[in-house]
């Protein structure tokens, strides 16, 4: 890295956990075991909803596409990660940290407009059941999709854009386990103002839409279950909506956490933590509670072990 005004970065060094060797050596295999779950689980459910008859519905649809987000943007992450953990060089070059940086933010935004596309799903489902497969057609589906990769995709690309103008004069030393945006930020000696406002409004703009659009479709879901007489009923059509709910209260606790808690000199490990709930560790619970918590995905399981038999 070069000092002065005319600064050029070519590569960046990321401190990770900042632990004694041992427990990278054990951090390294619980990851690399946390990263093979996580592949198996969410291409196993991409595979298990491209093969089922009984899952070709929108809500499998959007389920196949938050699998493939969690694969991307866990991917984006934990390879670097898991190789910092063994090797004494955990440099990563300017080209590299910018492409993370494309990459996490698309997906991670991706993945807030998919829980949302599927809160209205579950709504459209519960509260206009006889209306569902003109509402949620299959054109409306793609929109969706598009829309959802779209936003992500909006959103990144403006960041990152910002992100390429900063020049570094101050360190390179990056106080996380990957590239993002705040840390990146704080290395900067540019004027930082309009990187920081985008963040706000743009990042504040995803996460209340997407939150608000869970939240009615929700509140709706909920007055329709109460106002049914059978209470079998309200339990069969609240099993449908568990798995979503669990996913959602995870993912959106986890950003609540690391975007609402006050500063303080433990924040930026605070964040690393929340990073590796949101970033490594809801990934792999995902397939895992859409297993677990719906009877269909059992069943398809139950099937394709059968037929692999």
């Amino acid at each position: 890295m070069t000092q002065g005004n005319a600064t050029e970065v070519t590569e960046f060094y990321l401190l990770g956990f900042g632990v004694q060797y041992e427990i990278q050596a054990v951090l390294f295999f619980v990851f690399l075991v946390i990263y093979v779950i996580t592949m198996v689980g969410n291409i196993g459910m991409i595979l298990l909803i491209s093969t089922d008859p009984r899952l070709q519905t929108p809500m499998y649809f959007f389920l196949q596409h938050l699998a493939f987000v969690d694969i991307c943007y866990t991917s984006a992450i934990t390879p670097k990660m898991l190789q910092n953990f063994i090797t004494e060089n955990k440099s990563i070059s300017y080209g590299g940290c910018i492409m993370q940086l494309l990459v996490v933010a698309t997906f991670a935004t991706s993945d807030c407009y998919f829980l949302a596309t599927m809160a209205v799903d579950r709504y459209v489902a519960i509260c206009k059941p006889l209306r569902y497969p003109i509402i949620m057609s299959q054109t409306v589906c793609i929109k969706l999709v598009v829309g959802s990769y779209l936003m992500g995709s909006i959103n990144a690309s403006v960041h990152t854009g910002f992100a390429l103008s900063l020049s570094f004069c101050k360190s390179n030393i990056i106080n996380d386990f990957f590239c993002d945006f705040p840390p990146i930020l704080a290395l900067s000696c540019s004027n930082t103002d309009i990187n920081i406002a985008l963040i706000v409004v743009l990042v504040g703009f995803n996460l209340t839409f997407t939150v608000l659009v869970v939240i009615f479709s929700y509140i709706s879901i909920t007055v329709a279950i109460l106002k049914m007489s059978s209470t079998a009923g309200r339990k069969k059509t609240f099993s449908t909506c568990a798995s979503h709910l669990t996913a959602v209260t995870i993912y959106y606790g986890t950003l609540s956490y690391m975007y609402l808690q006050p500063p303080s000199e433990h924040s930026q490990e605070n964040m690393k933590v929340a990073s590796v709930l949101y970033g490594i560790i809801i990934p792999m619970l995902n397939p895992v509670i859409y297993s677990l918590r719906n009877k269909e995905v059992k069943e398809a399981v139950k099937a394709a072990g059968k037929r692999a038999l």
